[in-house]
C-alpha cells in the first residue's frame, strides 16, 4: 500500500470557491490512482488536505486529473495549485491557476518546465497534443479589415472561456483608472477646452497635476 498526501489550494479572489464536488486522480509513470473525492465545499483561499491510497507505488507523479461535477446548480471553481507528497517524501507541484466550469476534467502537468523533447512517456505526449488542439480551437483568428492585424474570431469577449477573458480584478482596476484619469482631465479643463493650446508647455500643465514625483524610487503625490 502506497499513501500519497495531497494538498489542493483554492484561489483567494472573490467567488473562487465552489459547492460542487471535486475529485482527483494521480497519474504516475507506473500507473494511476483511483478517482478520490476531495470535497464538495471549497472556500476562497482555503487549502484541502487528503490522503490517496494506492495498491502500489505509482512512480514519479507526472500529471493529475481534477474532476468537477454538480448535482444541481453550477458553481465555477478556481484552482490555484495542487501539491503531492509521495511515500518516499518527494514533493510534486502542479500549478493550475484556472477556472473549472461545468462538468469537466482538467489535466495538469507537474510544474518542472519540461520541453517537448523531454516527454518520454506516451501519456505526456498525448496530453501535449490535446492541449495544443484545445488552444488552436480557443484562439481562432479572422481578418477584421484589409490591411489590419488579425483579431480573435469572436463577436464578444463574453464568448471566450473564463480563463482567456481579462480577469475581473484587472478589468475593475483598469476601469477605475480610466474613470480617475477622466475626472482629473475634466477638472483640469482638458475635456471642455474649446480653443487651441498656445504651447506645448501649456499642455504639460494639464498632466502635471495627476502625475507623482519619483523621489528615491518612491512615488509621491504632489
Amino acid at each position: 500500500m502506497a499513501i500519497y498526501k495531497v494538498t489542493v489550494a483554492t484561489g483567494d479572489m472573490a467567488e473562487a470557491g465552489t459547492n460542487n464536488t471535486i475529485s482527483i486522480t494521480l497519474v504516475g509513470s507506473q500507473g494511476e490512482s483511483r478517482q478520490t473525492t476531495i470535497s464538495s465545499l471549497f472556500l476562497p483561499g482555503q487549502e484541502k488536505r487528503l490522503s490517496v491510497d494506492c495498491k502500489q507505488d505509482l512512480g514519479p507523479i507526472v500529471l493529475i486529473r481534477l474532476h468537477k461535477w454538480r448535482i444541481f446548480l453550477e458553481d465555477a471553481w478556481f484552482c490555484k495549485d495542487v501539491r503531492v507528497t509521495a511515500p518516499d517524501g518527494s514533493l510534486y507541484r502542479f500549478p493550475c491557476y484556472q477556472w473549472l466550469e461545468g462538468v469537466t476534467t482538467v489535466e495538469v502537468r507537474e510544474g518542472s518546465g519540461k520541453k517537448l523533447v523531454d516527454d518520454e512517456l506516451q501519456i505526456l505526449k498525448e496530453h501535449r497534443r490535446r492541449e495544443l488542439a484545445a488552444r488552436q480551437e480557443a484562439y481562432r483568428w479572422k481578418n477584421y479589415a484589409q490591411g489590419w492585424p488579425r483579431c480573435l474570431n469572436v463577436g464578444s469577449i463574453l464568448e471566450l472561456d473564463s480563463n482567456i477573458q481579462f480577469s475581473c480584478v484587472r478589468a475593475t482596476n483598469f476601469t477605475g483608472f480610466l474613470i480617475l484619469q477622466g475626472a482629473s482631465h475634466f477638472l483640469s479643463g482638458f475635456l471642455l477646452r474649446c480653443t487651441s493650446w498656445d504651447s506645448l508647455d501649456e499642455m504639460r500643465t494639464i498632466f502635471s497635476r495627476t502625475q507623482g514625483r519619483d523621489i528615491g524610487g518612491c512615488l509621491v503625490c504632489p
